[in-house]
């Protein structure tokens, strides 16, 4: 029985276990995996591989890095993006790259078998093959991919509203102590010109804050770029209009994934409604240790940065590991 060769290239130990689940339980493919686009490079000129998979958003070489160089060594590789960035411009610029087709994270197993079927990768075995092995996934890799697949829906949703490319990262998840916290947004809160928009979320006992912290340096050209007219709207408003978009995007990307649903207060300006200190005496209660995620974004063709925080309580991690079990067994 002819047996198909299959690259499985993401950062995520988390992603390429799902994708894994993902292939067809009928497909006899041999499958080896890399953790950036480096590695998958490296690989395929030591081997041949009928199919690469590949992420975008990775370390050390991103898959556009993999697609760029593809093309510039004249492989005829055949690749499938499976990825959490689905601007409609990451999608034109994989395909101009050579890309075959695009899938959005986490993969759906049966677009993902018509996906092969169509593009002729499938052949119907007489009987399951066996099961693939299986990375091994901890808390903070599993959550750190949910966040990443979150973040990229919300990117998508401002990079319509904008009419720009939106750079992702990848993001930072760390257990901070609250004193580390403290530390950290009492900097944030020191810098130069910074302002920063917090929100509150609560959802079957999983709750945090989420603070959007922005250059006021760069918040001149946001507004333009968001058609704000300062004669009729301050800026402190077109700031509390973004973040409304940018923290429910990525937290209802993440209430989808773990099955649950946020409440979300209302966003208000640190300093003019409530400072740093304030927030952290409020919660450090809750803030004994704190899940703190981090996601920087960009965007091409601007001066324009801004800083996404998660804070999710100490009372949270142990609901978010339940949550996230049946991926990380």
């Amino acid at each position: 029985m002819p047996t198909a060769s299959l690259l499985v290239c993401d950062d995520s130990n988390m992603a390429r276990k799902q994708l894994l689940r993902a292939l067809p339980a009928d497909w006899p493919v041999t499958v080896s995996q890399a953790a950036n686009g480096e590695e998958a490079l490296q690989q395929l000129r030591a081997a041949h591989f009928d199919l690469l998979l590949l992420d975008l958003t990775m370390p050390v070489l991103d898959g556009y890095g993999v697609l760029a160089a593809l093309k510039a060594e004249g492989r005829a590789q055949k690749v499938i993006v499976v990825s959490g960035d689905v601007q409609e411009e990451a999608i034109r610029r994989v395909e101009e790259l050579g890309a075959l087709a695009f899938l959005k994270k986490p993969a759906d197993p049966e677009l993902l078998r018509q996906t092969l079927d169509q593009l002729g990768f499938l052949h119907v075995a007489a009987a399951p093959v066996a099961a693939l092995p299986e990375p091994r996934v901890s808390f903070r890799d599993a959550f750190r991919e949910v966040v990443n697949i979150a973040m990229g829906r919300a990117a998508a949703l401002l990079a319509r509203v904008l009419g720009v490319f939106v750079q992702l990262p990848i993001p930072n998840v760390n257990i901070l102590e609250v004193s580390e916290l403290h530390m950290a947004l009492a900097d944030a809160q020191r810098g130069n010109g910074l302002t920063a928009v917090c929100q509150g979320y609560i959802g079957e006992g999983i709750a945090g804050e989420a603070l959007l912290i922005f250059h006021d340096s760069e918040v001149a050209d946001m507004a333009k770029l968001m058609q704000w007219q300062e004669h009729s709207h301050s800026s402190m408003e077109m700031l509390l209009d973004m973040s409304s978009i940018l923290i429910g995007a990525c937290l209802s990307g993440i209430a989808e994934q773990l099955d649950v649903s946020f409440s979300q207060g209302h966003p208000q300006i640190l300093g003019e409604h409530a400072s740093i200190d304030e927030l952290i005496r409020i919660n450090s209660q809750r803030w004994r240790k704190t899940l703190a995620v981090e996601v920087s974004y960009s965007i091409e063709g601007h001066d324009i940065h801004f800083d996404l925080l998660l804070l999710f309580t100490e009372d949270s991690v142990s609901l978010l590991t339940n949550k996230l079990a049946y991926l990380m067994e």
